[in-house]
């Protein structure tokens, strides 16, 4: 996987790259099964409610394993296209991987937020050296809640963030002058098509109120040289073990039971030490 020089600049203009077909239908359907049958995924699931009490499932890990999902993670064609994108010599670590699971009718909103709106209080020194890969293992469109992102917005550096629901969000303030300012793009996408975004780039969605669920994988990777001075992980600062890309489809076994879920009462982002002041003015 090159990506060309054009994807690039798109990528650093927009906040954003689409790259269509980055895994193919076999290889979808091996992940989309293995994420709805595993059954210590969906143990480790944390519901989180939006303004209007719909929820949103998501299960989080950090380190990627010798499974299906660590295949991807860790996949040739995934840290090429990263390196690239963060542009930095260093070598490309994984923070963690969210399997987001919004199922038909109750399947939440994610409120507007920067990703750096929450890892700063990681204390991630370099948010251009932070970005995101959300991979589709179900149709997402607009009937079912597709992500929304607000091109360009990662050059108006961190807004704050306070609470939104049991969600951090974004000063609706500042994006909604950023919606006055810049346009609105609705990110639909096939299954095995991947969306780059940057971590700073304002972006939401939808609850799904269709009859299809809209399930996707985000794997969150930074620069080793990019230190985080406030994260009890060890994952983001680990180079990536790169696999070759057909070893997702060689893959025959899993185990999940050592895996470093994140527990909810352990997100430091739904901890209110430090954004008291953001969260009183709400």
């Amino acid at each position: 996987m090159h990506l060309t020089q054009i994807q690039t600049n798109d990528y650093h203009r927009d906040g954003y790259l689409v790259v269509k077909g980055l895994f193919s239908p076999e290889e979808i359907d091996k992940l989309y099964k293995s994420a709805v049958e595993n059954s210590i995924m969906q143990k480790n699931a944390m519901d989180l409610n939006d303004q209007s009490g719909k929820k949103t499932k998501l299960t989080l890990w950090f380190t990627p394993g010798d499974d299906v999902f660590g295949y991807l993670i860790r996949s040739e064609r995934m840290v090429n296209a990263v390196w690239q994108l963060l542009g930095e010599d260093s070598p490309v670590c994984h923070f963690h991987t969210k399997l987001m699971q919004k199922e038909p009718k109750v399947g939440g909103a994610w409120e507007w937020h920067q990703d750096y709106g929450y890892w700063y209080k990681n204390q991630f020194m370099f948010p251009d050296q932070l970005m995101s890969v959300m991979v589709a293992l179900t149709e997402a469109n607009k009937e079912n809640g597709c992500l929304q992102v607000i091109r360009g917005s990662h050059k108006m550096g961190r807004v704050n963030h306070g609470f939104a629901g049991e969600q951090v969000g974004a000063d609706m303030e500042m994006v909604n002058h950023s919606l006055k300012t810049m346009d609105l793009i609705y990110c639909e996408l096939e299954p095995g098509d991947a969306l780059f975004f940057h971590s700073n780039l304002l972006h939401r969605s939808e609850a799904n109120l269709s009859d299809h669920p809209r399930w996707s994988l985000i794997s969150c990777y930074n620069s080793q040289s990019n230190i985080a001075y406030s994260e009890m992980s060890n994952s983001w600062k680990v180079p990536v073990s790169i696999v070759p890309d057909r070893a997702l489809m060689e893959w025959e076994a899993e185990s999940f039971e050592d895996a470093d879920f994140l527990k909810k009462e352990d997100d430091p982002a739904l901890k209110t030490t430090g954004w008291e002041s953001t969260v009183n003015t709400k």
